[in-house]
């Protein structure tokens, strides 16, 4: 079996190098779903986290708020750090689970993707056979956000401060692609990198 840690910044591309990877038989375990499904009404991680932060997370309905949680963390390093006990060690066991299930289902020749945002912050790195960085320039990444999902530039600027550096993740890093093209030529990148390294 084969682990692949995919990671990269917010709005670098990454999603997109995931997809591609499981184009080419590649089992996707993606932390960020994981996250939504423990957040979900009912899910492990709503009662810890409305209890570290207070029932205005939710909306209404019961549900997560998640503009609501954004701010909340996202000004506050020590709320993030809060949410991250909380959340981090749900999210792995998860995954670990997953891991399994695919091991059981695959067998041996298993390739699996673990799409982790946050691989370098959580000291994951080393559990992984290869490490994949998906790197953007910060003023795309900035203009992703803003355009694709509505931020200002300040908070897409304070969502790249609360992670890790391009520096910081190209250490951990077996191998960086930079997406500062078009979606078909990271395509093209990620289609090379699986024969260079997989095949």
């Amino acid at each position: 079996m084969t682990m692949i840690g995919l990671t990269g910044g917010i709005a670098s591309g990454k999603s997109t190098a995931a997809r591609r990877l499981q184009d080419h038989g590649a089992v996707l375990i993606d932390a960020d779903a994981v996250v939504r499904q423990l957040q979900a009404p009912g899910g492990a991680a709503i009662a810890p986290m409305v209890e570290a932060f207070g029932p205005g997370i939710l909306d209404d309905a019961g549900a997560l708020d998640r503009p609501a949680l954004g701010r909340r963390i996202f000004s506050d390093p020590q709320a993030r750090e809060q949410l991250n006990a909380i959340v981090h060690p749900l999210v792995r066991d998860r995954s670990l689970e997953l891991v399994e299930q695919a091991r059981a289902q695959k067998g041996p020749d298993a390739v699996i993707v673990r799409d982790i945002p946050l691989l370098v912050e959580t000291g994951q790195a080393d559990q992984m056979d290869l490490v994949l960085v998906i790197e953007a320039p910060r003023a795309q990444r900035i203009r992703r956000m803003v355009e694709d999902r509505g931020m200002s530039p300040e908070d897409a600027a304070a969502r790249i401060e609360a992670q890790a550096t391009d520096e910081q993740r190209r250490e951990a890093a077996d191998d960086v692609l930079v997406n500062d093209g078009t979606v078909a030529e990271l395509e093209a990148a990620v289609d090379a990198w699986w024969q260079r390294r997989i095949v």
